[in-house]
């Protein structure tokens, strides 16, 4: 099983470009792409019951699924709180313990109880380990806060973006993400009837002003989420993509009228097999400097918050 894409995103071709390769070598082999199902779900469904065999009703299918789904959505909610919790909590092993541990929770429960738990317990571990930290007498206020856009995989998979996110936390940076799992799956796969913890149905009308139709991938709503984020206020928004999207840098060309048009700072990281951890770390240390130097002029300076007290969580 493999993810598809439409456009000209070539990742769409991966799948039957696998397939065909194996078959000539002898493999008997077929593979099944989840791919948006262009407006309709009778595709999807044929898909869906190939996978799950002849021995499941469609009861337990959709049971199944729905599990799954609200896993992804816990998994998404404790992802967002970890990255308030990183540039607020001093002591950085604790934190992505709390992190390491839940996704463990998560995959080893089976019940909605314990998905629903599983969240609480993220939850009062942070506001725990918040209370043991002393306040410091001068300034105590929001931390930067950086829009991560781009592809979705390379957003999603810590590997891939070289921990993109965890660092950035390591620098005192709050990250917030246009695209996660649940909200992809639940726009794109199943055509909004599972809207996901994040709803990306918005990103084309941000986008519209400036890339008005469909590019292929994610570069549409790329350039959607960089306008939404500079209205939210953020200090800084980075793109992330692999070598040679095409969607993304597509998207990249457009990028600078909205860092024009909001005066917001807007940094294109692209990654590949060659991407090492020392320049990433670099370019990064640069920008957060770059995007503090405002703050601490008008005296506001980089400091630690409340972590339930941002961003509605």
């Amino acid at each position: 099983m493999i993810t598809g894409g439409i456009g000209p995103c070539r990742f769409g071709y991966y799948g039957e470009m696998e397939r065909q390769i194996l078959q000539s070598a002898g493999y008997n082999y077929d593979v099944v792409t989840l791919e948006p199902p262009n407006g309709s779900l009778l595709g999807l469904a044929k898909r869906i019951r190939y996978l799950a065999g002849t021995n499941n009703s469609w009861a337990q299918i959709i049971k199944a699924l729905r599990f799954a789904y609200l896993k992804s959505v816990a998994l998404d909610q404790v992802e967002d709180l970890i990255h308030a919790a990183r540039p607020r909590l001093p002591n950085s092993m604790e934190t992505e313990k709390i992190y390491e541990d839940a996704k463990k929770l998560l995959a080893q429960t089976m019940t909605v109880k314990g998905v629903q738990e599983t969240v609480r317990w993220v939850k009062e571990s942070i506001r725990e380990s918040q209370e043991k930290v002393d306040t410091p007498s001068e300034g105590f206020n929001k931390p930067l806060r950086i829009g991560i856009i781009g592809e979705i995989y390379t957003i999603l998979d810590p590997y891939t973006s070289l921990g993109l996110e965890e660092e950035l936390g390591r620098l005192g940076v709050e990250v917030d993400r246009s695209i996660y799992l649940s909200g992809w799956v639940g726009n794109h796969v199943f055509q909004g009837l599972a809207p996901g913890y994040r709803s990306i149905k918005s990103y084309p009308g941000h986008a519209k002003p400036f890339l008005p139709h469909f590019v292929g991938g994610h570069g549409q709503e790329t350039v959607g989420a960089a306008v939404k984020f500079a209205r939210e206020g953020f200090d800084g928004i980075i793109q992330i993509f692999p070598l040679s999207c095409m969607p993304e840098i597509v998207a990249a060309s457009v990028l600078p009228r909205v860092q024009e048009a909001y005066k917001v700072p807007i940094m294109t990281l692209i990654v590949d097999e060659h991407t090492g951890q020392a320049g990433m770390q670099t370019r990064l240390e640069a920008f957060v400097d770059l995007l503090e130097r405002p703050r601490l002029q008008r005296g506001i300076g980089q400091t630690r918050g409340e972590v339930f007290g941002v961003g509605g969580r």
